[in-house]
């Protein structure tokens, strides 16, 4: 399929979007539940996600969204965040669904957040990759990015990629490329699993744990379509890897003692 094809697509799902629209949270998103946990300030330019011992929070896009380079400021539960989860992905529905995740799980005050990623193709996911970043996400806000077009699925973090999906379809491993996705973002507690694989309880002594939200923005514009990486990306991805990867699935032989999956050749 030819790049017009492709931004006509674009254009179906996602309302042939300006170059870069910088989004209002009332106008670019429902909050779909937390009955009043989730909040939106400042005319539409801050929203607010809260977890207490009785319910997290949540919201959604109201437009779907079919490639293109998505960007938010988030910044995290602060101080004793152990238990929290703070997701932030796209997702497509029905049974053999795609999505694309990142996942910030909580941690004791003064011990790194870890981010979580996954890709989902055709309902079948676990491709799972974690890092801890080289700043504290809660002081300040930072920027998460996913950049997703026919060729690859870059995440990035204040501009420095973190992971970068192929699309290599043509070894036969599924690709998300067809199925039109909203982004969602929820607070919840998953203290049976989230930190130190669930020996680290939640202290709702520090309740309620607050994540934010600021500077949505989708890049709508052609430039995404083909978007490689460069020589100063794969650096920077080198960088993070060597440096702040915790854990790949593609290293991990007890999980896959038949061998590993396909695209671990490449990635």
């Amino acid at each position: 399929m030819g790049s017009d094809s492709f931004g006509m697509m674009m254009c179906t799902f996602v309302g042939c979007l300006a170059a870069v629209s910088a989004g209002n949270f009332n106008e670019e998103f429902d909050i779909t539940w937390g009955d009043g946990r989730g909040k939106i300030f400042n005319n539409g330019q801050l929203l607010t996600l809260n977890l207490d011992r009785y319910s997290g929070s949540g919201f959604q896009s109201k437009k779907q969204h079919l490639f293109g380079k998505i960007d938010m400021q988030l910044k995290l539960v602060p101080r004793n965040s152990a238990g929290t989860v703070t997701a932030y992905y796209l997702r497509s529905q029905g049974p053999t669904w795609d999505e694309i995740d990142f996942e910030f799980l909580g941690n004791l005050s003064g011990h790194p957040y870890t981010v979580h990623t996954n890709v989902y193709s055709q309902g079948k996911g676990d491709r799972e990759q974690q890092f801890h970043l080289w700043f504290d996400p809660a002081v300040n806000f930072h920027t998460y990015s996913v950049l997703w077009n026919p060729q690859r699925i870059v995440f990035s973090v204040d501009g420095i990629p973190i992971r970068e999906f192929k699309n290599l379809e043509a070894i036969g491993v599924p690709f998300p490329k067809n199925q039109p996705m909203r982004i969602y973002s929820s607070l919840w507690n998953a203290d049976d699993w989230a930190t130190r694989g669930g020996l680290i309880k939640t202290d709702w002594s520090q309740a309620p744990f607050t994540a934010s939200y600021r500077n949505f923005k989708v890049d709508g514009s052609r430039a995404w379509l083909l978007q490689q990486m460069d020589s100063t990306n794969q650096r920077r991805l080198y960088w993070v890897r060597k440096n702040h990867m915790i854990y790949n699935y593609c290293t991990d032989t007890k999980r896959f003692p038949q061998g590993f999956p396909k695209e671990c050749a490449v990635h």
